[in-house]
């Protein structure tokens, strides 16, 4: 996820793309959740049940609170860029690693969510949803540059950042409420 935040972001400031920069934060927010659930998983082994789950929930705040500043992130990013009237360039190393990342995310959330399933765990869930979010992203990113390909439209790129805020928007209000995914 690393080389994916790198390529991602480098490319997408390169090519003024925000999909292609959003794509990148994501990379980095799942990084910075997958961090946190270590440490979430670290304290259950090293303390009492009753601190695990407040552990718990604290991981799971921090993760859609991370889920939430990537919506509002990109809401603030495309409207402005619409406003400017502000188009991006085409990127074929953000192209790739978008199109690899997309079987990557499926297989890796699918396998996050049914640990997180087995493991009643609110934060892997969410972590998991990370994984989705990016999977999804990672599509609105390869449509966004096919389609500013074909319809050459300074819009393309402003309009394909939003299509991801609503589910960004929906897991993070669920875990940061606390929701019980896993019952």
């Amino acid at each position: 996820m690393t080389i994916e935040a790198a390529v991602a972001i480098g490319s997408g400031i390169i090519a003024h793309s925000l999909t292609l920069v959003a794509f990148g934060l994501d990379s980095i927010i799942e990084l910075a959740s997958a961090g946190v659930l270590m440490w979430r998983l670290t304290v259950e082994m090293k303390e009492d049940r009753e601190f695990s789950e407040a552990a718990e929930e604290r991981a799971t705040k921090i993760a859609g609170a991370l889920l939430l500043a990537l919506a509002l992130y990109v809401v603030v990013s495309a409207a402005w860029s619409l406003w400017r009237r502000q188009g991006s360039d085409f990127s074929v190393p953000g192209l790739v690693v978008a199109s690899i990342a997309i079987p990557a995310m499926y297989a890796l959330s699918r396998a996050k969510i049914k640990v997180a399933d087995a493991l009643r765990s609110r934060a892997l869930r969410t972590d998991a949803v990370e994984a989705v979010a990016c999977g999804y992203l990672s599509v609105v990113v390869v449509i966004g540059l096919i389609a500013q390909v074909i319809f050459r439209a300074w819009w393309v790129d402003g309009v394909t950042s939003l299509a991801i805020v609503y589910f960004l928007v929906k897991e993070g209000r669920e875990a940061w409420g606390g929701d019980d995914c896993c019952e």
